[in-house]
């Protein structure tokens, strides 16, 4: 039952150093992982550049995304895990959507 289909969202905070090219090439990234791992994009929406809660990694402020996509639910875990290994998110979570609203 591992490869049912689930939405979920991911928001990701990129480094507020990032110019706007490179800060595209890091959303089309996200969206290339959620494809290559067998998923479907449903909505990003661009927050825009904010000031962070707390520094990090030196940084007071960040660019903030939500992506909406569906994913199937043995191959989040690898979403993860290939997203942390890029230093131009400075953090980021992933949430199971309910899907009643």
């Amino acid at each position: 039952m591992g490869s049912e289909m689930r939405t979920y969202e991911v928001v990701y905070i990129l480094r507020p150093d990032l110019d706007e090219a490179q800060r595209r090439e890091k959303m089309h990234k996200v969206e290339a992982l959620i494809a290559q791992e067998g998923g479907q994009v449903q909505s990003t929406e661009e927050w825009g550049q904010r000031i962070l809660a707390y520094e990090i990694e030196h940084f007071r402020e960040g660019y903030y995304v939500q992506v909406t996509f569906t994913l199937p639910a043995d191959r989040v875990e690898a979403f993860q895990q290939r997203l942390g290994l890029d230093d131009a998110f400075l953090r980021y979570q992933v949430v199971r959507v309910d899907g009643k609203k």
